[in-house]
């Protein structure tokens, strides 16, 4: 099964600042047309989860990006984000201070892009490239090599 990006949004705490961070998260957003980024304001991790639960539509499922989250190759991932179909996902990537244990205890999953840690804006930026190599690596293209 293919990755639609018109079912997967990408729930943000804080805006994007740095210009080249901005000219990427554009360029992957050209590459997936359909997903959506929603930017929710940045303060305590409480107030946080509120927003992005009062942001999630009642189809999605919510994943957050955390440090505790499951660690998967790009190939893992393509495989699980193929493996949900149609399925409507909301990715929630949180602030400075992390995701709230109430937002984690009602997620369907928490995901790792890395072992290390990356400021927020960095995080977008990460996933919305592995969405992409995830998308080529189920449609079989030539952009992953590994």
């Amino acid at each position: 099964m293919l990755i639609n990006p018109n079912r997967i949004r990408i729930l943000a705490i804080g805006k994007l600042r740095r210009g080249w961070l901005q000219e990427g998260v554009a360029m992957y957003l050209k590459r997936l047309p359909g997903l959506e980024i929603l930017e929710l304001k940045d303060s305590s991790p409480g107030k946080e989860a509120e927003a992005v639960l009062a942001a999630l539509k009642p189809d999605e499922a919510l994943l957050l990006l955390s440090e505790e989250g499951e660690q998967l190759s790009s190939r893992a991932l393509a495989q699980a984000l193929g493996q949900r179909g149609s399925q409507r996902l909301a990715l929630a990537i949180g602030g400075a201070d992390g995701h709230a244990p109430a937002l984690k205890a009602r997620a369907q999953g928490l995901l790792s892009l890395s072992a290390l840690t990356f400021p927020h804006e960095l995080a977008r930026l990460l996933l919305l490239e592995q969405l992409y190599r995830a998308s080529t690596i189920l449609q079989g293209g030539p952009y992953h090599r590994g």
